[in-house]
């Protein structure tokens, strides 16, 4: 057996750009998806997974089938299809994965489960795909053969590691290095509840207002819009909720930039600055904090979040918003006191301590990969369960 490990993604700037063509930054995250892997000679990929059927994919019918849309499944023979266009002679496999991200919480778990199960088909089938690329493959999975709009913003970390900067009009990929700890601060996500995927219609009204007023200056998206034309027509419609959501986009898009600037500088205290500034945008302009579907979790956690770090660190929408996480971002001795606040308000390990992965996905041999254990194991051989604990 061999083990796999792909980091999950947290999105640091850029919330609600990527539809648009807009600046994205993101990061790997010390969390993921691992999977203990052989080869077989069946021409099969079968995947085993505690809480879900096993998957069964043949090699030899490399194209989409319409049932599975939707479905892990899909991502998997997606992966076989994408890496058989270049690769001769794929091999299949056995996986046994344990995925310790929760679904639907803006983490990238189907980007991260995606991009394993391709590195995992390329290494048994003696192929090398550069990180880019199988991130780009996964974008197309996901788009195509899932059925979900991917921004490259979700696999490229997975794929690549560490932060990435990504310009997606000038299809622009850059690896920043970056350590928040080395500069005395603590990265952290609190579980306020919900799903993102509660909010999928929010998120499809988002994009068609920016759309919207994309198609006013008679260009197919934002970021083909000059900011100063935007910026004539702006006081003329700031009242409307689509041209406010517009606002948000060229004023976040340009500070995606600024924060990649500022770590680039391990200049700390003005990367909060304007992460700040990104959180109160997606409060007041893209209003992405509360739906009466999703209820008021991730609004009270932001508003804690500011009462406990207003002066001292910096608290932001992570992702899609509605549901989900608060990001937040301080100095070290802020951290116990705000993550006991968090966790009396939302429950016991509600607030998570994170740190970014300086790598992508990964042959894990010699690593000790600790996990949770759920208790359902539909298929799921014991054998495997070592690995939860790194034996």
């Amino acid at each position: 057996m061999t083990r796999f490990f792909c980091p999950g993604r947290m999105e640091l700037a850029g919330n609600h750009t990527y539809m648009q063509r807009g600046r994205v930054m993101a990061a790997a995250l010390d969390v993921g998806v691992a999977a203990e892997a052989e080869p077989n000679d069946d021409g099969v990929i079968r995947v085993f997974s505690r809480g879900f059927d096993p998957i069964e994919v043949e090699l030899s019918r490399p194209w989409p089938d319409e049932k599975e849309q939707g479905s892990s499944a899909a991502l998997v023979r997606g992966m076989a299809g994408e890496i058989g266009q270049s690769v001769s002679g794929l091999r299949g496999f056995d996986a046994y994965v344990f995925n310790d991200l929760k679904p639907g919480q803006g983490l990238s778990s189907s980007s991260a489960f995606t991009v394993l199960i391709g590195f995992i088909l390329a290494t048994f089938s003696g192929a090398q795909i550069d990180p880019e690329e199988l991130a780009r493959m996964v974008q197309r999975v996901e788009s195509r053969w899932y059925g979900k709009p991917c921004g490259l913003s979700d696999p490229l970390p997975c794929a690549m590691g560490g932060v990435v900067y990504v310009d997606l009009l000038e299809n622009k990929v850059v690896p920043i290095q970056c350590d928040f700890e080395s500069l005395g601060l603590v990265m952290c996500l609190t579980d306020t509840g919900g799903s993102e995927s509660q909010a999928a219609p929010e998120y499809a009204q988002i994009s068609e207002d920016m759309a919207e007023v994309a198609r006013f200056f008679g260009e197919p998206f934002l970021a083909m819009v000059r900011g100063p034309v935007f910026n004539e027509e702006w006081p003329k419609h700031q009242d409307d909720p689509k041209w406010m959501r517009a606002r948000h986009f060229f004023d976040e898009t340009w500070r995606v930039a600024s924060m990649a600037d500022a770590l680039g500088l391990r200049d700390g205290g003005r990367y909060m600055e304007l992460m700040n500034q990104s959180g109160r945008s997606s409060e007041m302009l893209l209003r992405n904090a509360r739906n009466d579907t999703c209820g008021d979790g991730l609004i009270w956690g932001l508003e804690t979040s500011g009462q406990i770090l207003d002066g001292k660190g910096a608290w932001r929408v992570h992702s899609g918003g509605f549901a989900g996480y608060v990001q937040a971002l301080m100095p070290e001795e802020c951290f116990e006191t705000y993550k006991a606040a968090m966790d009396e308000l939302f429950g016991p390990g509600a607030c998570r301590r994170v740190r970014i992965s300086a790598r992508g996905v990964r042959v894990a041999q010699d690593e000790k990969l600790l996990f949770s254990r759920p208790e359902d194991s539909r298929g799921f051989p014991e054998a495997a369960a070592d690995l939860l604990d790194g034996n």
